[in-house]
Formats: C-alpha cells, structure tokens, sequence
C-alpha cells in the first residue's frame, strides 16, 4: 500500500464499489420495465470507479479489467446501433421493439426482448467512455519522474 493511503477509505470503497457494480447491473436488466437501464447502470459503474480511482489512483482502475477501454466502446456501439439495423433489415422501423421468449429447466420463463440488447450496447458505451476518460487523464498528468502507474 502506498504511504498516505488510509486503510478505511480503502475497505470501504472496495466493499461499496462491489455492491455498485452489483447494482448496476440490476439497473441494466430491470430498466427497459421500470427506471434505469443501460445509461443510468452505466453512470453507477461510473461513480464505483471514480471512487476506486480517488481510494487508489489510475492502477487500481486499470486493475478492474483487464480489457481495453476501447473495446468496451466498440462492442456497445456496434450492440446499439445493430439493434436498429436488425429492425430495418426485418421490415420494421428503426429501434422497434421485439421479443424472444422461452422456458428454460433450471431458470424458469426467460424473455429477452430487443430493448435490452439496446440497453446493454447503451451501457458498454458509457463504461467505455469513463475508462477511455480515466485512462486520458492518467496520461495527461504523468510526469517523466513517477512510476509506472502515473499515479503519486
């Protein structure tokens, strides 16, 4: 641990940033019936990593995937838009709801409909955004003389 790193905002953060990231994908999955969705989860993994970078600096966001920053991007944006153009390729309008139903042994009734793969793309793109964010930030105040990190 890093001097200057208190211990209890460290076992907090972890303990919150968990149940955050918990949440929010709670938000995603109950958000096309109820309030939330793909944006409002993804602003909730955006406040449990701001939290993660205050606690421990850019190491411990690039710790919490091993993922590139922009792949989160381009994944949520080829989801999203090609919800739309699976509509328009069927014959429908752009963004037009359908849905797949189907019973499964051990989960029960499982519907899944197209405004959750809308959804999903929503939230991979903030994510992206937020790690593509930090990561600029920790280049831009690295200096010749810091570690590896970047971080002080």
């Amino acid at each position: 641990m890093r001097s200057g790193r208190s211990l209890i905002l460290d076992t907090t953060v972890r303990l919150v940033v968990d149940a955050a990231l918990v949440l929010s994908v709670y938000l995603l999955f109950a958000g096309h019936n109820r309030p939330g969705g793909g944006f409002v989860g993804g602003l909730v993994v955006a406040a449990a990593v701001s939290l993660r970078y205050l606690a421990g600096g850019l190491a411990e966001v690039r710790s919490m995937t091993a993922v590139p920053p922009w792949t989160f991007l381009s994944v949520g944006l080829v989801l999203a838009s090609g919800t739309a153009l699976v509509t328009l390729a069927a014959g429908r309008g752009p963004l037009d709801h359908g849905a797949a139903e189907w019973d499964l042994p051990l989960l029960g009734h499982l519907k899944v409909t197209t405004a959750m793969a809308f959804d999903s793309g929503v939230y991979l793109i903030v994510v992206g955004l937020l790690f593509m964010a930090f990561e600029g930030l920790g280049e831009t105040l690295r200096s010749p003389g810091d570690g590896e990190d970047g971080d002080r």
